[in-house]
């Protein structure tokens, strides 16, 4: 134990020597304004770092602003050509998320979490299937009947309508259960997953998840060196059940459509290969888990927090509420309350109300990503050396009134089929861009689109104004888990 200290404290020395021997300054040198103390600020107050991102953003007019994740040089960059050049065009110096993982902690073994490039590409290119809008058909009759469970919870459960994060968090993280394992013959009720506690601890911002995430970011080595890990409380509990269900569902050649039928299907092709590099890769038990992991990490808390915001700025517009629950209705008595891919594709208006929530309240509120490899930004010729990182403040990008007028007012029409094209190319990013766009964003507009039908068609919102002081201390998501809604039972 003494030892492992005493470890630490050189590893710290090291780096605090190392920063301001050579790095302090770092951007100072190469004239780009900079602003020392940003995640320190990050740690101490009670915000986002993407709303700490967006002060920064507003506070300098220039396009590139130089600050620290830690002793570490990062760039925070405006120009929109510049972060199509990260995110895509030069996708292959920007590949990584700059978050270093440990190789014992399994479930960060996911499409979200992996740095090895090779290792990624053949596993987002096995599993992306799951998310094309044929698979996604075959899994409606999952999220629908979630949907309807999740109604049935809600009459009966009236800490539901006296919390609704919880309730919106238990409908997304059941959704993504049933969409994972499938639903069993004898389930009651969805609603009741065993996952959810699991899944709050995991995606719960904390003290101790963001110094992990810190740690991971600026101070690497002594992140591996003191074998951390993101998810391990959950490792054992998770990689079992997937084991289990998979030896099960070996035996059972019922198509279920979910994801375990698509595990089993890898795992039965065997070998998964690249045949241009020849890379190989076997599909096993624990590679497969922590796949089906990552929909937790990724889906739960930021689809359920997106819904939040819809009802909350719905609940503060009646004519928009009053406009989007007559759409609804049409739809509902169309089908005779029998809701299929085609029935949610029509509810148009609910995708422009859901973009402009994007907008306003972004999934991610930052993406970071780390320069694998000297390169230099298009727009301005800035160089970008090894192991810096780059930020992209998507928060503050998406209430720049340069791209949005009266960014602060939430104006659906943004998104109609008249106005769409306005919206400027990579100056919205909700679910990123490029390569590493958020793999399961078409899963998350259906979960959403789905649960929002069923929940508006049942019931409206009381009347209110939602001007939030501050979010949460994330280091990714907008989160306000406090944030009320007020629902009335419809007379339909």
């Amino acid at each position: 134990m003494l030892c492992i200290s005493l470890l630490v404290i050189s590893a710290l020395l090291l780096a605090i020597f190392k920063f301001f021997v050579k790095d302090r300054h770092y951007w100072k040198k190469r004239n780009i304004p900079e602003v020392q103390g940003v995640m320190w600020k990050f740690l101490k107050s009670q915000k986002s770092i993407a709303e700490i991102y967006k002060d920064i953003y507003f506070a300098y007019p220039e396009e590139n602003i130089g600050v620290y994740n830690g002793p570490k040089p990062a760039l925070i960059i405006k120009n929109l050509e510049n972060i199509q050049a990260v995110l895509l065009g030069d996708f292959q110096s920007f590949f990584s998320r700059g978050f270093n993982t440990n190789q014992n902690d399994q479930l960060t073994d996911s499409v979200l979490f992996m740095e090895d490039y090779e290792r990624w590409r053949i596993v987002r290119y096995k599993i992306s299937p799951v998310f094309t809008m044929k698979k996604l058909k075959s899994m409606f009759y999952i999220m629908e009947r979630c949907a309807r469970d999740f109604m049935q919870f809600m009459d009966n459960n009236q800490e539901a309508i006296n919390k609704p994060f919880n309730a919106l968090y238990t409908y997304t993280t059941a959704s993504i259960t049933a969409s994972i394992f499938g639903i069993d013959a004898n389930t009651q009720n969805t609603m009741d997953s065993p996952f959810i506690e699991m899944a709050t601890k995991a995606t719960e911002p904390s003290f101790q998840t963001n110094l992990k995430f810190l740690l991971a970011s600026t101070f690497p080595k002594l992140f591996k060196l003191l074998q951390l890990k993101f998810f391990g409380d959950h490792e054992y509990y998770f990689i079992n059940v997937v084991k289990q269900v998979l030896k099960e569902r070996r035996k059972d050649n019922d198509k279920r459509y979910d994801f375990i039928d698509t595990c089993i299907e890898l795992q039965n092709e065997g070998v998964m290969r690249n045949l241009e590099t020849g890379y190989q890769l076997v599909p096993s038990d624990e590679l497969m888990a922590a796949q089906a992991f990552f929909f937790f990490i990724a889906g739960a808390d930021t689809s359920a927090h997106s819904m939040l915001f819809v009802l909350l700025e719905l609940s503060g517009n009646p004519d928009i509420l009053k406009r989007l629950h007559k759409e609804i209705d049409s739809v509902f008595e169309k089908c005779n309350e029998k809701l299929t891919t085609d029935n949610i594709d029509e509810l148009k208006y609910m995708d422009m109300v859901i973009n402009e929530a994007f907008r306003k309240y972004p999934t991610i509120g930052s993406i970071q990503r780390k320069c694998t490899k000297t390169t230099t930004l298009p727009v301005g010729q800035i160089k970008v050396e090894k192991d810096v990182q780059v930020i992209i403040p998507t928060y503050a990008i998406h209430r720049d009134e340069k791209y949005y007028p009266n960014p602060d007012v939430f104006d659906p029409e943004r998104f109609s089929p008249k106005n769409i094209g306005n919206i400027p190319k990579y100056g919205y990013l909700p679910f990123g861009e490029g390569n590493r766009i958020c793999i399961g964003a078409r899963f998350a507009r259906l979960q959403m689109k789905v649960g929002l039908a069923w929940l508006l068609r049942r019931y409206t919102l009381k009347e209110q104004v939602y001007k939030p002081k501050r979010f949460e201390p994330s280091f990714f998501a907008l989160r306000d888990t406090g944030a009320r809604v007020d629902f009335i039972p419809r007379r339909i």
